[in-house]
């Protein structure tokens, strides 16, 4: 690939092809900058507003208006999430492997357009609700709640949504970033700037979403609300298409994810044979970047040379024998799993922000003045203690940890999570004590307590998610194997998945066991106190086990270290993008996530 520079001289090449809409090596005067990334981010506003106008506050709906469980409805607030950020895994893979980052985030904003469409008529169609429900037949379980026939529509809407919106969550932060050429000084300061004003964006439409929209579908109208949201959608993919001269493409260059299951496939294949007792028999020992390890040599037998492998022209082929290089990169990978693991239960504790702490508010006093505040809309404080602690944690935080440990790093990404952890597991305690307080207050004196004392466990969360999120993804970018950065997004995205799904599991099992007498839609005859308990109980033993997994981790950098090339593999990555800038990159592309 060529750039053509503004002076008109050739570039460098580098290890993708960058083309131009007609498939000619791209014109830097014409194509890419601050016009085509503004173009590129109107996408990315208009999905947040689209599924934190969903995701934070459909559960009042669930229960308010189709007459669904507290649990069930929590249940499909998290499945919901737990699907979008599940298909973020797909939408990369299409885009690497096939389609390109800039037809999947068009193809995906079509149909998020299409199911938020799909919502605002499944909200708007009176015979797609059950009946109204009197306060007299509401305390004595008597509502009729939706029939299948009435929730077939919701469901499509929500799945359809969720499709699209995880193609735009992996892939329009990344396509932004391609606007800029990391090589070039000038665009290599846009392109940091470009992340502050995609983070920016980021949080400008969840704000909205949650104070504006939120109001909205309370007080005028659910399929209103939606239609904006839709209205919205549609605008940004006609802005997006109208720019596609202005805009540089990246070709696909294949998914990472395709080594990896090929490196198990072929390992699996050869599971009857025996390691060899010298690493150096295996295909390409002497050219691996990546130095052999002894750990997981079940996977080594992907590199096993057979006969057949050795034959001419079988040994290039990937799909008959692995490289060593392979081989380790995928071992790599496979050393993020038990922190992965771990993360997963802090995102279970954030889902319980979109579910039974909006069910809270509705059970409290949301009044200032005469002006009563939506129960969703109680999340902007979740965004504005994010928004708070991200600039403490690089203004004050990091800086000072800096003096401390004289070290360039400060707080290490193991020890952000672990603040993060502990964080989380203390808004589980407010929460529950939060709630003991409020039911006790309901039952006994009849009397509401103030909804704020709900920030507290938005506060705890929001701080915790500002330490995790960092810290998760500077481990992944910085222990993965270099060719496999952008799988971080990808990494970063499941946990969050894993952790909605969970939050999913725990709801049924307790619904069953306590035969639902914790997670009432009454919060005043239920006991959610109790399962917010559980939830910090859970959150100490995963911490305990976290600790186990951290202090015998050894950073990548800490095992294997080339004199010669050492700081250039610590500062540049395959693609020529410093890992700082990286990092940042998966750092905002993350914070889409939740």
């Amino acid at each position: 690939m060529v750039l053509i520079s503004r002076d008109g001289e050739k570039e460098g090449a580098s290890d993708g092809a960058v083309v131009d809409f007609r498939g000619n090596p791209v014109d830097k005067s014409k194509t890419g900058g601050w016009l085509a990334a503004g173009l590129i981010l109107g996408i990315e506003l208009a999905e947040r507003i689209c599924v934190m106008g969903i995701s934070m506050n459909l559960v009042t709906y669930l229960v308010g208006n189709l007459h669904i469980s507290s649990a069930k409805s929590a249940t499909i607030v998290t499945n919901f999430m737990g699907t979008l950020n599940l298909l973020g895994l797909l939408g990369g893979f299409l885009a690497d492997a096939k389609l390109g980052r800039y037809w999947t985030v068009a193809l995906s904003a079509t149909i998020t357009g299409l199911g938020i469409i799909l919502l605002t008529l499944a909200t708007s169609i009176p015979s797609m609700r059950p009946p109204p429900c009197d306060d007299y037949r509401e305390q004595h379980h008597e509502c009729i709640e939706a029939n299948g026939k009435q929730l077939a529509l919701l469901y499509a809407a929500l799945y359809t949504t969720a499709l699209g919106g995880g193609g735009i969550k992996s892939n329009v932060s990344g396509f932004g970033s391609d606007q800029f050429d990391g090589r070039d000084p000038r665009e290599e300061k846009s392109m940091i700037f470009f992340f502050n004003r995609f983070y920016f964006g980021i949080s400008i439409g969840s704000l909205f979403a949650v104070i504006v929209l939120v109001y909205v579908q309370d007080n005028v109208g659910r399929g209103l609300g939606y239609g904006i949201s839709a209205g919205g959608m549609i605008i940004a993919l006609v802005v997006l298409l109208s720019g596609t001269p202005f805009y540089r493409f990246h070709k696909p260059q294949g998914s990472p994810l395709t080594v990896i299951w090929r490196v198990i496939f072929l390992a699996w294949k050869k599971r009857a044979y025996p390691c060899p007792d010298r690493p150096s028999l295996l295909n390409e020992y002497q050219e691996a970047k990546i130095p052999h390890t002894q750990r997981l040599k079940c996977l080594d037998k992907a590199a096993i040379l057979d006969e057949y492998a050795s034959a001419e022209g079988n040994r290039s082929n990937p799909w008959i024998v692995s490289t060593v290089n392979q081989v380790e990169e995928v071992k790599l990978v496979f050393k993020l799993m038990p922190v992965w693991s771990t993360c997963i239960l802090f995102w279970t504790v954030y889902s319980q922000m979109t579910t039974f702490t909006i069910e809270q508010a509705t059970f409290m006093n949301r009044k200032i003045g005469s002006f009563v505040i939506p129960s969703g809309s109680f999340s902007a404080f979740l965004f504005i203690t994010i928004l708070l602690f991200t600039s403490l944690n690089e203004k004050l935080f990091v800086p000072l940890a800096r003096k401390l440990t004289n070290t360039a790093q400060g707080i290490t990404s193991l020890q952000r999570i672990g603040i993060g952890l502990v964080l989380s597991m203390a808004a589980m305690i407010a929460a529950a004590i939060v709630e003991k307080q409020r039911r006790e207050f309901a039952v006994h004196q009849n009397t509401k307590i103030s909804a704020f004392w709900l920030v507290l466990q938005y506060f705890l969360v929001g701080a915790g998610e500002a330490f995790v999120y960092v810290g998760q993804l500077e481990f992944f970018i910085r222990e993965a194997p270099d060719r496999m950065k952008s799988m971080s997004t990808g990494l970063f995205l499941s946990t969050i998945s894993m952790g909605f799904f969970v939050s999913t599991l725990l709801v049924t099992v307790v619904d069953k066991v306590t035969k639902k007498s914790w997670l009432r839609s009454n919060l005043n005859k239920g006991r959610v106190d109790y399962f917010y308990l559980l939830l910090a109980v859970l959150g100490a033993l995963n911490f305990l086990v976290f600790l186990a997994f951290a202090m015998r981790h050894q950073y990548k950098g800490q095992q294997h270290i080339s004199p010669n090339d050492s700081v250039k593999k610590e500062h540049k990555n395959s693609n020529g993008i410093r890992v700082e800038e990286m990092a940042e990159m998966i750092r905002i592309e993350a914070k889409e996530g939740p």
